[in-house]
């Protein structure tokens, strides 16, 4: 009986969720009122950095041009007698997933996934690393060859990083390329908890592989009950939470770019699944993966590229069409929010006789008849203001100009403008469409 009371219980909770809109944190706000200008800066202080919008490094000084990882940031390094240093510290995060919801992570430097590594092939780096996390660590360098003792596979190739311990890693970089780094300690709970970034080495011939905009995140996968602030790290399949880096749509930022503009868009696979990737408006090819950059005569057009475990593909188009693009994996339940897999299939139940007995058995809880024509009624639902349960996102949200977008989860826009200025990254508004150019009813 308790069993199946917490089987209904859920099911309500993630209809409730389902059926109420987020309220929007005042950053969120400002943003929505219009064009929102991002700042190209280093971030001095990463431990203020709770969710950033993508902050943009700037180009000035730097022989190549930097990526734009979304809802993250660069990190930044000291030149040391030749060596670039960069300094890293594992320690538990709190991760804001979208307006509305927080989740206690683990990751780097004051965000999960950490901050972006970005150097030069040829260059000679340092990679110092401080535990302050509650248990042993390491930091495996993903697809990059080095010497083997800095691999990073704890008890295989060093001793683990005990708390409160620092470790260092030196070595040059070989190849360029887009790679990862996380853990190789307690893998199920720590990458499960956030623990992940992204690597990119820019090649050493500033012309090589251009493009005019670079981007990049990472896929992961998180099992946060309604209700709760803390991952479940012994989930194997069911996970609830399908995000482009630890963000989920609407909180996640747009790729802006200018009509013209060749594009690349680099994503690493850290969940337990395939993505298959998929961009409106626009046809790309496969340019690079996390094995290395794919020559020109083995690459062939795609609209979807499917992202296996543990891999990066980089897909690269010129952005021809203006508009606003949807950008999205195509498992349909993967662009949702969170929702209880035992949800009962109620399409085309007749629930309205059960609605007072359920009321009089559960007199403080409000429940009601969903699903019997679909999920899009609880779009209706979310009009009546109900409420969410405590630190819990809706399975379909976020509205575009002509209404509910009814996404939730590993979902973005790419805008294609023409007059976006170069190096400009802010965004523009949607789409101002031509006269005629719309879908009607007649």
């Amino acid at each position: 009986m308790e069993q199946n009371r917490r089987d209904f219980l859920g099911f309500g909770a993630a209809l409730i969720a389902s059926a109420a809109t987020i309220a929007a944190s005042d950053e969120a706000k400002s943003c929505a009122a219009g064009s929102h200008k991002r700042t190209l800066t280093w971030v001095k202080d990463p431990q203020k950095v709770l969710s950033p919008a993508t902050i943009i490094t700037p180009r000035k000084g730097r022989k190549y041009n930097p990526v734009v990882t979304l809802n993250g940031w660069s990190l930044p390094y000291e030149m040391k007698e030749g060596v670039k240093e960069f300094h890293l510290i594992a320690q538990p995060v709190v991760r804001e997933f979208a307006p509305g919801m927080v989740v206690n992570c683990w990751g780097y430097n004051g965000t999960s996934p950490g901050p972006t590594i970005e150097a030069v092939e040829g260059e000679r780096i340092r990679l110092v690393v401080t535990n302050e996390l509650p248990e042993h660590t390491t930091i495996h360098w993903h697809g990059l060859i080095l010497p083997n003792g800095m691999d990073g596979v704890g008890g295989l190739t060093q001793p683990q990083i005990k708390p409160g311990e620092t470790y260092v890693y030196e070595f040059t970089l070989r190849q360029s390329g887009s790679f990862m780094y996380h853990p190789h300690a307690d893998e199920m709970v720590q990458m499960a908890m956030g623990m992940m970034g992204m690597f990119i080495v820019h090649p050493k011939k500033p012309e090589t592989h251009r493009v005019d905009r670079d981007f990049c995140f990472l896929l992961s996968s998180y099992d946060v009950a309604p209700g709760t602030y803390t991952p479940n790290p012994a989930t194997m399949t069911e996970f609830n939470l399908w995000t482009f880096n630890s963000r989920v749509f609407p909180g996640i930022d747009p790729m802006v770019v200018r009509k013209g503009d060749r594009v690349r868009v680099r994503i690493g696979n850290l969940t337990m699944t395939n993505h298959p990737i998929h961009m409106h408006g626009h046809s790309f090819e496969v340019t690079c993966t996390d094995g290395g950059w794919v020559p020109k005569s083995a690459r062939w057009p795609e609209v979807t590229s499917d992202i296996p475990v543990g891999a990066i593909r980089c897909i690269e188009f010129v952005a021809t069409e203006e508009g606003d693009w949807a950008f999205h994996c195509h498992k349909s339940h993967h662009t949702m929010g969170p929702m209880g897999h035992t949800v009962p299939n109620m399409l085309g139940v007749k629930q309205d006789d059960l609605t007072e007995k359920i009321s009089d058995l559960m007199p403080d809880y409000m429940y009601m008849p969903m699903g019997r024509e679909g999920m899009a009624e609880m779009n209706d639902m979310a009009q009546m203001g109900m409420a969410l349960p405590e630190n819990t996102l809706a399975m379909m949200t976020g509205d575009g100009p002509f209404g509910p977008i009814e996404m939730g989860g590993m979902f973005t826009v790419l805008k294609v403008r023409k007059n976006q200025p170069r190096d400009d990254y802010s965004d523009p508004g949607w789409y101002v469409h031509p006269k005629g150019s719309v879908a009607y009813k007649c």
